[in-house]
């Protein structure tokens, strides 16, 4: 088998054979099955041999060969293991075969080569078939990219593109990096990347990325990032190296496997040794060898990581970046989910729907400072207030006050922007109450000393909250709302998408203590941006990141990254995980009952060598084929058609 069985399935598999080794793309390409074909063959001969009386010599030749064939798949990675000081399962199985060959059992130990040939083929069949299933991602870029240099068009590799190129994308093609939109408009098949079916609009101004085709229009695209760092590569990279973290499941079978392989060999040797004593001594060494191979945990070793690659590469194709069994296995035990409001329940597409000016002061003045504030800001609700003015100052020092606001000076005047609390109400407190009832964040501007005005910006739910949230009750989850928004406006929003337990006015490190409370009670995860959140993200069984395509911090903050914008993906993301740990405690435990079965089954004599090791090798190709299933996950159905937001009757829904 792979190193799974052997030594852990840790170490990579290129040490047994050969680093830079291809991955076989059809069945006859696996080399272990190649020798397992080679020795089938031989064994027929054999049989055909002793069928028609040839002599024993010409039998037990065509035997040895097919011995030597199938024991050449794991006997020297055995040898190289051991000269290591590892024991695993292949010197169970090559004891089991030389002991047979002791006995003057060459036609079983050539069987027990074979069909452990077999096995080793398969499985590496079956990992390298998922594990294309993510490498594939690369394949999505384009083996040719045009870009614009000098006025003319310009064809080249993807891998020499540049930063700051400007990539030509006809109608039909794709992107062959990431990019933003310099000129054109266009409607974006983005279904490789995030599992959405719905054409995504895009216009001068937007991140595009690799993979992604484009609809009618033609673009203009600047190069952001190189092939070797686009957000395909980025996702194959950090699956691939984050393999290596094994989820509770993963280690528990690590944790069996490995006392299991030499105490198994302890009790052979108890068996051979007092059974040799009581009676004959070839009996009971041909039974403890039986049991050798009777008690082989390969079938137990490989039954969680084959899942877990099948169900990672699964989960890549429907539009969640999972890091890993580590990651996999909790997100399948998570029964709590935690929920960030902007960005995540919210399209985050914040607008200003209300400006107030306090006595002796007018809209134009409190968006100007406003505007001067944010414009050195990253945060979401900046892109809302520079939308509303056409132009503004810019203002100096400007500082963050993490989970309060802004302070700098404009004009040579302190300037602070922030949520109420942090900065007094005053006469503005009645407008702020309003603003937050209706729904919409209240935003506070002072400016030399004085309050000046509030802003109301409201970012509405995702059409599909209220359907995700529903559906996340229904599974079983406890659902709550963590935001740094005022008590009135988070409920409001709250009630809208059908979540009772509400959390407001939180910092990050508030987030990251009722996440650490809400752990005591059950499995839990965050879902957030991953920036704001990271306390959070890093608290939580499991941290998940909301539309991070792209987003290095995001990708790198959490352990689950949602690709797309749809939150659908949430609980469709949790149902495949919850699935996957189901089918990997289906093999552990078909597993340990196999070996429960077997060893007494072998150490009374009631099956032979051969009748053992044909029950243990089907039985482990039956492992191989469940944990396979875990590879297959149903894209999320079209998002239906977005319905006009409801605004409430005392919210003005344009900038007074």
């Amino acid at each position: 088998m792979t190193d799974a069985c052997g030594c852990g399935p840790d170490e990579p598999r290129s040490d047994d054979n050969g680093a830079g080794k291809l991955e076989p793309e059809r069945l006859w390409e696996v080399s272990e099955l190649q020798f397992a074909a080679l020795a089938g063959l031989f064994l027929v001969a054999g049989y055909a041999a002793d069928l028609s009386d040839a002599s024993p010599s010409m039998v037990t030749s065509l035997n040895a060969v097919a011995l030597a064939l199938g024991a050449w798949t794991f006997v020297p990675s055995t040898l190289r293991r051991l000269g290591k000081g590892r024991i695993g399962v292949g010197t169970l199985m090559t004891i089991a075969a030389v002991g047979a060959v002791v006995l003057g059992q060459v036609t079983e130990a050539a069987m027990l080569a074979f069909l452990y040939s077999i096995s080793e083929g398969l499985e590496e069949y079956a990992v390298a078939r998922t594990r294309r299933g993510l490498r594939a991602l690369l394949n999505l870029v384009p083996v040719e990219a045009t870009i614009l240099r000098d006025g003319k068009q310009v064809t080249i590799a993807p891998a020499d593109l540049v930063i700051g190129d400007l990539l030509l994308v006809r109608p039909g093609e794709r992107l062959a990096t990431d990019g933003i939109i310099r000129v054109g408009r266009t409607a974006l098949d983005v279904s490789a990347l995030t599992g959405e079916s719905v054409p995504v609009e895009a216009s001068p101004g937007d991140a595009v990325y690799a993979g992604c085709i484009n609809g009618t229009g033609v673009l203009e695209v600047e190069v952001t990032t190189t092939a070797d760092d686009n957000s395909l590569a980025r996702i194959v990279n950090i699956v691939e190296a984050e393999q290596s973290r094994k989820g509770d499941a993963q280690r528990l079978a690590d944790r069996i496997a490995k006392p299991l392989v030499p105490g198994i060999m302890v009790l052979a040797a108890v068996i051979a040794v007092v059974g040799s004593l009581l009676g004959d001594p070839a009996t009971w060494i041909e039974r403890a060898l039986v049991v050798l191979v009777a008690a082989s945990p390969c079938a137990l070793a490989i039954s969680v990581p084959v899942t877990v690659v099948a169900a990672v590469g699964a989960a890549s194709r429907i539009g969640a970046l999972v890091k890993g069994g580590a990651a996999l296995e909790a997100l399948g035990r998570i029964r709590s989910v935690a929920l960030d409001k902007t960005g995540t329940l919210t399209r985050n597409e914040p607008t200003v729907v209300n400006v107030t000016a306090a006595p002796g002061h007018t809209r134009e003045q409190i968006l100007d400072v406003a505007a001067a504030l944010e414009s050195r800001s990253e945060h979401p609700l900046a892109r809302a207030i520079l939308a509303a003015v056409s132009q503004h100052r810019d203002a100096e020092g400007v500082e963050s006050v993490t989970g309060a606001g802004l302070t700098g000076t404009v004009g040579g005047r302190p300037a602070r922007l922030g949520r109420p609390g942090w900065i007094p109400a005053g006469e503005l407190a009645d407008p702020v109450r309003r603003m937050q009832e209706a729904g919409a964040t209240a935003v506070l501007v002072e400016f030399g000393g004085v309050v000046i005005g509030a802003l109301a910006v409201r970012d509405d739910l995702r059409p599909e909250a209220a359907e995700v949230v529903a559906r996340l009750r229904a599974d079983g989850y406890q659902v709550a709302m963590l935001t740094g928004d005022n008590v009135r406006t988070a409920t409001a929003l709250a009630a809208q998408a059908g979540i009772t337990e509400v959390h407001a006015d939180l910092r990050p490190e508030d987030k990251s203590a009722i996440i650490r409370r809400l752990r005591e009670q059950r499995p839990t995860a965050m879902v957030g941006d991953g920036v704001n959140d990271a306390p959070a993200l890093a608290t939580a069984d499991v941290g998940i990141a909301m539309g991070a395509m792209g987003s290095d911090v995001a990708i790198e903050t959490a352990d689950v990254a949602l690709m797309g914008e749809d939150l659908r993906h949430l609980p469709h993301s949790l149902s495949h995980a919850r699935r996957a740990r189901s089918i990997m405690l289906q093999n552990v435990g078909l597993s340990l009952g196999l070996i429960a079965v077997l060893i007494p089954l072998a150490a009374f004599g009631l099956l032979g060598l051969a009748a053992v090791v044909l029950v243990h090798e089907v039985a482990e190709i039956l492992v191989i084929g469940n944990a396979v299933r875990a590879g297959r996950a149903r894209p999320l159905p079209p998002a239906p058609a977005p319905q006009p937001a409801l605004l409430s009757p005392t919210m003005e829904v344009s900038v007074r």
